[in-house]
């Protein structure tokens, strides 16, 4: 099988309008319905899943200028394994992600083996 590093995503501005337009009590339900939908979906997928990974959070970008703080899509990381690329992001068909959150989207990309 082959590893793929897989990044969730959901663009700033739309965050933004939720943390607005939502308030504080509907905020955690939707965040406590789509955990409990994420285990349920890791749970079918466990096969797939090399690294459950982690959340992302603030960014500092790092250029030959210097560093700055930075704004991005990605909000979480991950590694699966499938048979070819296809079937690595038809894994995510059915992700609680980008069923729960507009206009998210997920990121699946080939992660070759690497000789150093």
């Amino acid at each position: 099988m082959n590893k793929y590093t897989v990044i969730l995503c959901t663009p700033a501005a739309t965050m933004d309008k939720w943390m607005q337009t939502t308030g504080e009590e509907e905020r955690k339900a939707g965040m406590d319905k789509m955990m409990t939908d994420w285990k349920a979906w890791a749970d079918k997928h466990a096969a797939n899943i090399v690294e459950q990974g982690t959340p992302l959070g603030k960014t500092k970008r790092v250029t030959a200028s210097g560093i700055t703080d930075v704004r991005n899509d990605f909000n979480y990381t991950m590694v699966v394994q499938a048979d070819s690329h296809d079937a690595a992001a038809a894994l995510f068909t059915d992700n609680p992600h980008i069923a729960t959150i507009p206009d998210s989207y997920i990121e699946v990309m080939d992660a070759p083996h690497m000789e150093m």
